[in-house]
């Protein structure tokens, strides 16, 4: 009799411990999607239409309604942190947003989060995340071209890659990722390079980082960071300081320079044409704006390029920093009480 109720209770035991096996494999990882809205949220008023439509129109819960597929691949929560053309994205939402994620990666149950993003600004709020997020895990934004009414939509597609790409564990330690169109691209790189086709986000000369064949995301290279990338803790922030952008152009002179200084520009970036290169009548307005502690980064318009040392000048060369990741790298310098010359280490690698 109490050899039978020994061995009932061990089989219990056993079963109890092979269900929990069972549900520990079928368990999926946890993906936190955060919603923005943009283009991958869009409606048109027509199924042929590309151009024209509603940016953020869908709520987050219409998008995983849409992809039944991502419930296969993670266990998916969502959170609607704005719903907006990215082009309306301001340094209230990216604080928002950072501060969120920051805080959703340090719980043991999630392994990733996608953030859904308008393509317009997607670069800027991508490198953002990547300076201010500080976890190992992935952090996967992606968009779309196409709105979400339109035939042949791919955001749909987007949005699963992105989501399975969060749960992959070789998409761990290599900072924000940007996925569209089955490529993988480093934040700190990728930036958008044509208007409207879908394979539009590249970085022309470090190359993407990996792609999806098949659903699945193969990488080309071992995690590896950007060399002398900073990290900005932002936990404490509720504003950034102001950073504007000027182009440059022939006969340019300092009138636009001088009135973003006294409309409160605590620095700024110029494009310059080739290797950052300013008309000479304007080089001494830079200086004093240096003189003031009003640090001037110069960049490139080309669209992509290493530009050099602008010490000569009072300037500092942008290095790999296109001019909108250069505004965001300088305004969160400033707003770390950063000096000049500091700030001059994170761009002159």
């Amino acid at each position: 009799m109490q050899l039978s109720f020994i061995a009932r209770t061990i089989t219990a035991a056993c079963l109890m411990l092979s269900s929990h096996a069972l549900l520990a494999d079928d368990a999926k990882p946890g993906v936190t999607i955060y919603a923005t809205g943009g283009t991958i949220a869009g409606k048109a008023e027509s199924n042929t239409a590309t151009t024209g439509y509603k940016a953020g129109a869908i709520g987050i819960q219409e998008l995983l309604n849409a992809v039944p597929a991502i419930g296969d691949v993670a266990t998916v929560t969502g959170e609607q942190i704005a719903n907006t053309a990215s082009g309306n994205i301001d340094q209230a939402i990216l604080l928002k947003l950072s501060k969120a994620i920051n805080k959703q990666l340090g719980d043991s149950n999630t392994h990733g989060v996608v953030i859904t993003h308008g393509t317009d600004t997607l670069e800027e709020t991508a490198f953002f995340l990547d300076l201010t997020v500080k976890s190992e895990k992935p952090v996967v934004v992606v968009g779309a071209m196409r709105p979400a009414t339109a035939i042949s939509a791919d955001g749909p597609m987007n949005l699963l890659e992105a989501v399975t790409l969060a749960t992959s564990k070789n998409a761990e330690k290599r900072g924000a990722l940007v996925l569209l169109n089955d490529r993988i691209g480093s934040a700190f790189y990728t930036t958008k390079t044509n208007a409207t086709a879908l394979d539009t986000f590249k970085a022309n000369e470090q190359g993407y980082l990996g792609a999806f064949y098949g659903g699945v995301p193969r990488f080309f290279y071992q995690p590896a960071a950007p060399e002398n990338k900073p990290f900005f803790d932002v936990s404490n922030k509720d504003t950034l300081a102001k950073v504007d952008i000027l182009y440059g152009y022939q006969d340019q002179d300092s009138g636009l320079l001088n009135a973003a200084i006294e409309q409160g520009a605590k620095g700024i970036i110029i494009a310059g044409s080739g290797n950052g290169a300013t008309p000479t009548r304007i080089k001494e307005d830079i200086k004093k704006a240096v003189a003031k502690g009003i640090p001037v980064v110069i960049s490139t318009r080309t669209g992509s390029g290493y530009v050099t040392d602008k010490k000569k000048d009072g300037a500092i060369g942008s290095g790999f920093y296109n001019p909108q990741k250069a505004r965001i790298l300088l305004s969160l310098a400033l707003s770390n009480g950063d000096d000049i010359e500091k700030i001059r280490t994170y761009f002159e690698q």
